[in-house]
């Protein structure tokens, strides 16, 4: 064998090189010889691109015969998935390993290695924006993390498992979702999680995207508290389009998506959250000149914001007879609730005057 790899990677031609690493494969398949097989498998003096064809090749060959080389498929998919991430083919590298046999029982795989897979094929699929392919590993790997103590420890803490579990949400536009498993991991204290070593800038990219994806999610009292959280003093108010156009910049594609009613997710969002942030400043005022200080058309402005009132997102009335909106707070509760414990207090000295009058003891 090695005689036969040793003349074969002399030759110069690489077509036929090719050519005659098919006829030893073909020739070690037919003998059956599996020590043979997995020197040839070992045997790695060739050029990337005829690493591959040879590769394919080799697996065509052993598909029939798969079960009685398993351990060989391994080295092979993971070597191509190896060779298709260095030339940034991420789906093929992740289809290159989703096509190993984790469920196999003639080997001894164990739940660690299963779940390490799985979050690596998931990881591939997200660098092309697959979050349908990626969020099947990862429920894959959520499943198998229950099977051991050591796999839950990993499932819990991985910052690899949590990044692609909070990518898959920030893809899904699950935007409040994500910025929360984000910042979850920003608060990471450990360095070094099993075989996994966090650094700082790690860190700082997750609080980044925190932050991204806060600003992204539809405003509501969840948003201001994840806001409240990152900024500790909530600033509510109104985003000028400077302020946006710069954000914008920073954002990926899919967060850029344009949806149905021709915003924007982050034109949305910030139209969102500059409507709540007038509803702190105004008391009422007409759709036109809401209309003016959000930088839309009026009748848009309506459409949002009877939306988000009927969610409870924000609360007031709109008349559409007047073409206003009235916002409401909780000051008129507050009130309403001051004037109730007043009114309990008022009662309470009414019977102890009461009982002082009629000569009972009143007790202090």
């Amino acid at each position: 064998m090695e005689g036969a790899l040793a003349s074969a990677s002399a030759i110069v031609d690489q077509r036929q090189k090719i050519e005659q690493y098919k006829h030893i494969l073909s020739t070690v398949f037919s003998s059956n010889d599996i020590v043979q097989a997995k020197k040839f498998i070992d045997h790695r003096r060739l050029e990337p691109e005829a690493q591959k064809e040879i590769a394919h090749y080799t697996l065509a060959q052993i598909q029939p015969r798969v079960v009685s080389f398993e351990e060989q498929v391994l080295i092979i998919r993971e070597k191509l998935a190896e060779l298709y991430e260095s030339e940034q083919q991420w789906s093929k590298a992740a289809q290159m390993l989703s096509g190993i046999d984790l469920d196999s029982r003639m080997r001894d795989i164990d739940d660690t290695f299963r779940l390490s897979k799985c979050v690596q094929i998931a990881r591939l699929y997200l660098e092309d924006d697959d979050a349908i392919n990626a969020e099947a590993f990862i429920n894959k790997a959520s499943f198998l993390s229950w099977k051991t103590s050591h796999s839950l420890v990993y499932f819990f803490l991985s910052p690899c498992f949590q990044v692609c579990y909070a990518r898959i949400l920030d893809l899904k536009r699950k935007f409040l979702e994500s910025a929360l498993r984000y910042f979850n991991i920003s608060q990471i204290e450990k360095r070094q999680i099993g075989d996994e070593t966090i650094d700082e800038d790690a860190l700082e990219q997750a609080l980044s995207a925190t932050v991204t994806c806060t600003i992204l999610a539809a405003s509501g009292l969840q948003r201001s508290r994840v806001l409240a959280t990152l900024y500790k003093v909530y600033l509510e108010r109104i985003l000028r389009k400077p302020e946006i156009d710069a954000f914008a910049k920073e954002l990926k594609p899919h967060q850029k998506a344009l949806l149905p009613d021709n915003f924007t997710v982050l034109d949305r969002a910030m139209i969102e959250h500059n409507l709540l942030s007038a509803s702190k400043l105004y008391t009422n005022i007409s759709f036109d000149e809401l209309g003016t200080l959000l930088g839309i058309p009026p009748y848009k402005v309506e459409k949002i914001a009877s939306r988000m009132i009927y969610e409870d997102r924000i609360r007031g009335s709109i008349d559409q007879v007047e073409v206003v909106i009235h916002f409401e707070d909780d000051t008129e509760e507050l009130q309403q609730w001051d004037q109730q414990i007043v009114g309990v207090c008022q009662a309470l000295n009414d019977i102890l005057d009461s009982m002082a009058k009629k000569g009972m003891a009143v007790p202090v």
